[in-house]
C-alpha cells in the first residue's frame, strides 16, 4: 500500500485537517462541530484521519470512552466507536477499515479499557458490522435495525448492551426534531425542515441536545438526531427537504 499519514485531529488543528465529513471551514455546520468538539475532546473523544501522501483525506474514525458516548449505548469500560467512514468508494477494499478500528483498539488498551463496541446497521451512513466481525467483534445486543458489536479485552467485563429509545418516544406529541452538532450536517437541514414546516403552518419544536446524556436517552437508535410526530419515530437521520415534504404528505396529506 501507498504510503499513508495518520492525522491526530485536535481542536487546535481542526481547521487545517479539516473534520472529514465537511470540509469547508465556513460552513456553520463545521464550526458547530468544532465547537462541540473541543468540549467532547476534554472528555476523550478522539479523531483520526488517514491521508495518503498528497495530503488527500481517504479514512476517519471518531471514538470515545462508552459513558461519553452520544448514542444509546450502556457500556462502561469500553471505548466507544461514534462514526468511521471511507471515502470515496476507490479507497475501499484497501484495509483502512480495519487499520482504523486496530488505532482504536491501540488506544483503549493503553487506557487499560475492557474493550470496544460500536453500533452498526445496514445502509450508507453507518459501518456494516462485518468490518467489526473481520476484526474480532461479537453481536451482543440489536434492536431494529442496529447492532451492538463489541470486543472484550476482559472476559469478565459486563457485555454491553443497547438502552431502549422506543421508551422515550410517546412524550414527544406533535412535531419535533432533537439533534446534536456532532454530525456537522445537522444544521443545515434543521434549518430546512424548519422553514419548510412554516410554509406548511406547522409547529416543529426543535431540541438541540447538549450533553451525552441527553443523546444516549434520546429517542432514536442514532441518538444525535430524531424526527417524531406525535410520538412516532420517524427518521433517526439527517434528511432533506424533499424527503420532509414527502413525510408531510403521508402524515397530513398535503405539503407545499
Amino acid at each position: 500500500m501507498e504510503y499513508l499519514q495518520i492525522i491526530d485531529v485536535t481542536p487546535s488543528n481542526a481547521e487545517k485537517h479539516s473534520l472529514f465529513c465537511v470540509k469547508d471551514i465556513t460552513n456553520p455546520g463545521f464550526q458547530n462541530k468544532k465547537t462541540w468538539m473541543a468540549n467532547r475532546y476534554k472528555e476523550g473523544l478522539r479523531m483520526k484521519i488517514i491521508e495518503d501522501q498528497n495530503d488527500t483525506m481517504m479514512a476517519f474514525i471518531e471514538y470515545l470512552p462508552a459513558e461519553k458516548a452520544w448514542r444509546p449505548v450502556d457500556a462502561p469500560g469500553f471505548m466507544f466507536i461514534h462514526c468511521m467512514y471511507v471515502y470515496p468508494n476507490k479507497n475501499k477494499n484497501q484495509g483502512l477499515g480495519s487499520r482504523l478500528v486496530s488505532i482504536c483498539e491501540e488506544d483503549a488498551r493503553s487506557q487499560g479499557m475492557k474493550g470496544i463496541a460500536a453500533m452498526t446497521s445496514k445502509g450508507t451512513w453507518i459501518t456494516d458490522k462485518r468490518l467489526f466481525v473481520k476484526n474480532g467483534f461479537e453481536e451482543v445486543d440489536n434492536r431494529g435495525r442496529y447492532e451492538l458489536m463489541a470486543k472484550k479485552f476482559d472476559e469478565n467485563a459486563r457485555t454491553p448492551r443497547l438502552l431502549d429509545w422506543t421508551v422515550n418516544q410517546a412524550k414527544y406529541q406533535g412535531w419535533h426534531i432533537l439533534y446534536a452538532d456532532q454530525c456537522p450536517w445537522h444544521q443545515k437541514s434543521v434549518e430546512a425542515l424548519q422553514a419548510t414546516a412554516i410554509e406548511n403552518g406547522i409547529t416543529l419544536n426543535i431540541t438541540k441536545l447538549g450533553s451525552p446524556i441527553d443523546a444516549q436517552h434520546a429517542p432514536s437508535g442514532y441518538g444525535v438526531f430524531s424526527l417524531l410526530h406525535d410520538g412516532k419515530l420517524l427518521e433517526d437521520h439527517y434528511i432533506s427537504q424533499t424527503r420532509f415534504k414527502n413525510i408531510l404528505k403521508k402524515e397530513i396529506g398535503t405539503a407545499v
